[in-house]
């Protein structure tokens, strides 16, 4: 994988997180900037899952091939689901779940790093 993009992923998504814990404690429904970094972190995950498949034809596979592919997807749903739902129940526990969304998403990279260097998989 592209550590650059990763790393990008990463920080943004902790940023959000953070942002989102901040809301939650001063006991605010999502906001649309909040909601627009979210999305915003969706475009870098879509960017990432392009990488991922050009490496994927071009250059090699990992070990654990669908490992990779469920991590990869999972990256990418969390986040419109938890978008959606912070959008529809317009509460404190919605910035909550956007915030928990966000910390699942360094998970899920480290993860697929984990993986395609084929580090830690069983």
């Amino acid at each position: 994988m592209v550590d650059g993009l990763a790393t990008a992923v990463t920080v943004v998504a902790l940023a959000l997180a953070a942002w989102a814990l901040i809301e939650v404690l001063l006991g605010k429904a999502p906001r649309k900037p909040l909601l627009i970094g979210v999305a915003g972190l969706e475009i870098l995950l879509v960017v990432q899952v392009v990488v991922a498949v050009v490496k994927l034809a071009t250059d090699r596979t990992p070990d654990e091939l669908a490992t990779f592919l469920g991590y990869l997807i999972a990256s990418l749903i969390i986040l419109p689901v938890g978008y959606f739902w912070a959008w529809s129940e317009k509460n404190r526990s919605a910035t909550a779940v956007v915030g928990v969304a966000c910390l699942v998403i360094p998970v899920l990279v480290l993860r697929m790093n984990q993986v395609w260097d084929g580090v830690g998989v069983a």
